[in-house]
């Protein structure tokens, strides 16, 4: 019998728990995080998320605010750490990730910040910021049900901002988005590298 497939995106990772820390800079603030196999960009700050954390405008101050595939946790503690007036959810299916994240969001010291799995987000919040650096390789169909899942739930003056790489589908994931029948409304906010935000406001 054949290994199971050790994704980022499995509940379980089928590779040992190992551990191990790396230094990170957010918002001018040199933190020890900690990281695990199993779990998306172990070893470093991933690229398109350093984009997306240096080119997304400020998050809501108030209301909630969604980290949309949160792993071992970046993005929901630099939204802690911005709009600490907010509530912040973190939402990842892989439960090492979950673990890891609310370690390091200890380590950051931030409180405003819950993580979970998708089906315990409560299903009437509506949110005033998504941030994600969605999980591209769980394959097209399963990315636009994510999507299809999270974006219409952004509040009436809410705000998501997506990073993809340019050569894995970001134009066509816009376009996407645009056909869709939410009444959302996608369009490019910059490129970087070979990453582009994309934003999404309620049409």
């Amino acid at each position: 019998m054949s290994e199971r497939p050790d994704h980022y995106f499995s509940a379980e990772p089928a590779s040992p728990d190992e551990r191990q820390q790396i230094r990170v800079r957010f918002d001018g603030r040199d933190l020890t995080l900690t990281t695990a196999r199993g779990v998306y960009s172990p070893g470093r700050l991933d690229p398109g998320t350093a984009v997306l954390l240096a080119g997304a405008p400020d998050p809501s101050p108030s209301g909630h605010v969604l980290d949309l595939g949160t792993g071992w946790g970046p993005i929901a503690i630099t939204l802690a750490l911005r709009s600490p007036g907010a509530q912040v959810w973190g939402v990842d299916v892989n439960r090492r990730a979950l673990q890891l994240a609310a370690h390091n969001a200890d380590v950051a010291g931030v409180t405003n910040v819950t993580f979970c799995e998708p089906d315990e987000v409560p299903d009437d919040l509506r949110f005033e910021t998504i941030w994600s650096n969605p999980p591209i390789h769980v394959g097209k169909a399963a990315l636009h049900a994510l999507l299809a899942r999270w974006l219409p739930r952004l509040a009436e003056d809410g705000v998501a901002h997506l990073v993809v790489q340019k050569h894995l589908g970001s134009d066509s994931l816009q376009k996407w988005i645009n056909a869709g029948d939410w009444g959302l409304d996608c369009t490019r906010l910059s490129s970087s590298k070979s990453f582009r935000i994309l934003e999404v406001r309620r049409s």
